[in-house]
């Protein structure tokens, strides 16, 4: 859920990108549209906030036109920290048990493998 950091109550206009830059204060430029060399239009500070930005935030201009921020979304260090748990909780089995039936289960699948590649209809091209 986004938070509302400054009420500024933007009009926004069709073929304009608004934003907030540097400074934290709203910026719009004029949208690339078409193919060709695009021609870059001078964007223009809109209205003057100084929002202090903080890390681990992501902020936008709501459909109000008020400055808002969420927390960004970040699942790949959630799922990182519950698979370090995990490996450490589970214990291993020796590595001779491991490696007997690693091979067997390969070389099972490799016949399987095989077999159906070869058809009648393969067959009749070779010859």
């Amino acid at each position: 859920m986004a938070t509302k950091i400054a009420k500024t109550g933007i009009r926004r206009e069709k073929g304009f990108l608004y934003y907030l830059d540097k400074r934290g204060n709203v910026s719009r430029a004029p949208m690339a549209r078409g193919g060709g060399k695009p021609g870059r239009g001078k964007p223009t500070m809109i209205a003057k906030v100084g929002v202090k930005r903080e890390d681990g935030w992501l902020y936008f201009i709501d459909r109000d036109g008020d400055i808002a921020r969420t927390r960004m979304a970040r699942p790949g260090s959630r799922r990182r920290t519950v698979r370090t748990a995990r490996r450490r909780t589970v214990r291993r089995r020796p590595a001779a048990a491991r490696r007997g039936t690693a091979r067997r289960t390969t070389a099972r699948r490799r016949v399987a493998r095989r077999a159906p590649r070869r058809t009648a209809r393969a067959r009749g091209r070779r010859r």
